[in-house]
């Protein structure tokens, strides 16, 4: 049995505490906020999508960042497994559009509550408002030397300078072998320890704890920590009639991102307008993939269109409008073609359609009547900017995973280091993804400790 302390009391925190303690370690959760969960009771709109119920081979082309890093921990600790682990926690799930897995109840405190539930019930120790200022290491030859030390009496010199001049070797080899001993609390009490889990999270919702903690302790004990940036995030738009769609939501929507004349994105689903440009789910898993492209743009901008009538062609499109036409000739425009849109929209379309609002439909030229299935079927805008941190759902970057084994997520450099979720450069767009990852992870590392 090993005592364990994980750091941090979210999704790959509380998942890790589970099987660790399951597993009949001494397991502690040190979270500094009042309670656990704080990020995972936001996530989903508050109903928390707690996984895909994809095919497990499904998963990777949803990850953004090292997904062959993750052939262990989805392979272990796939969807199924997840479904099964919160079904018989007593939280009755079900499956909605793109296979996205929710608690009945649509309320993401039932997820907390059976996590909670199950860390009581294997014997894991929760300690809230415990921050962890340092984790602590040690080399294998100083532990050694630590040992020998206090077990030999009278006679152990020659020992102890057998152990530095051997600590001294394996340094200029480079084979010292480092290990974990504990980690200091902010108020100073040092904590020992056979193993750590670093389950911290990333640094978006920082109101949540997510302040990138788990970076720094990374950095200290000498890790590397790639680029961090906001993922997951709204789209910043360049053009004044944006916000006077803000708060119209469309469904089913096609969306087209291009850098020149270049297809960079391609997506179906969800979105909505704010007063600073575009958000909803197809619009932030969008954002995971431009966000480097955006960067290195011509003017820092990108072009999007919106397909606003995806089920039909363009010719499909065209009958229908001669439908409305024809039973309308002797109307305005304005007054035909508000059947074919939310009444939000109908006056941005005028605005840009080019046929003027009082045009009587007669006197409509196929010409116009084209240039505006055009502009339905590719509904400008221009991308100028990504929401920032407390904006985005995700963390893209963190700890490098050349630093961690892929089959323990445990430190290839520290014996007794691991880490799990958020805190590890692995991302993925929204549909339960990403807690899958922590899910994932955290299952690998709680099984690894021995």
């Amino acid at each position: 049995m090993s005592k364990v302390l994980i750091i941090g009391g979210g999704a790959a925190g509380m998942m890790a505490g589970v099987f660790a303690a399951r597993n009949h370690h001494e397991v502690h959760i040190l979270e500094k906020n009042e309670k656990l969960g704080k990020k995972v009771f936001i996530t989903g709109k508050g109903r928390c999508n707690v996984a895909n119920a994809c095919d497990t081979e499904e998963l990777f082309p949803a990850v953004m960042s090292n997904p062959k890093f993750l052939y262990s921990g989805f392979y272990s600790f796939g969807p199924q497994d997840v479904m099964n682990f919160f079904e018989e926690a007593g939280v009755p799930l079900k499956v909605e559009r793109g296979n996205r897995v929710f608690p009945q109840s649509d309320h993401s405190s039932d997820i907390i509550r059976a996590l909670e539930r199950e860390l009581k019930k294997a014997g894991a120790k929760i300690h809230l408002h415990t921050a962890v200022k340092e984790i602590v290491k040690e080399s294998a030859a100083d532990s050694e030397t630590e040992n020998k030390s206090e077990s030999n009496s009278g006679n152990n010199s020659t020992d102890v300078a057998t152990a530095k001049l051997k600590s001294k070797a394996e340094k200029a080899d480079g084979k010292e072998k480092e290990k974990i001993t504990g980690v200091i609390l902010e108020d100073g009490t040092f904590m020992e320890c056979d193993a750590v889990i670093v389950a911290t999270g990333g640094f978006s919702y920082q109101s949540t704890g997510s302040t990138g903690d788990g970076y720094r302790f990374a950095k200290e004990l000498g890790l590397k920590v790639t680029d961090i940036s906001p993922s997951l995030v709204p789209l910043k738009t360049k053009e004044d009639y944006i916000p006077k769609l803000q708060g119209l939501s469309l469904k089913n929507t096609g969306l087209t991102i291009k850098n020149g004349k270049k297809v960079l994105y391609e997506d179906f689903g969800e979105m909505m307008f704010t007063h600073f440009g575009v958000t909803g789910p197809m619009i932030l898993s969008a954002s995971a993939h431009i966000g480097a492209k955006l960067a290195k743009a011509p003017n820092g901008e990108l072009s999007a269109y919106l397909d606003l009538k995806p089920a039909l062609t363009k010719e499909q499109l065209d009958a229908r409008i001669l439908r409305e036409f024809e039973a309308g000739q002797n109307k305005q425009f304005k007054n035909v073609i508000g059947v074919l849109f939310p009444s939000s929209l109908t006056p941005v379309m005028l605005e840009l359609g080019g046929i003027p609002a009082d045009k009587k439909i007669h006197d409509i030229s196929r010409e116009e009547r084209q240039h505006f299935i055009d502009l339905i079927k590719a509904f400008p805008f221009t991308i100028t900017g990504m929401g920032e941190f407390k904006e985005a759902i995700i963390t893209k970057g963190g700890v490098s995973v050349k630093e961690i084994n892929p089959g323990t997520m445990e430190s290839k450099k520290i014996s007794g280091l691991y880490f799990a979720g958020e805190v590890l450069d692995l991302d993925a767009v929204t549909g339960g993804y990403n807690l899958q990852i922590a899910w994932s992870t955290a299952y690998l590392a709680a099984q690894a400790i021995q």
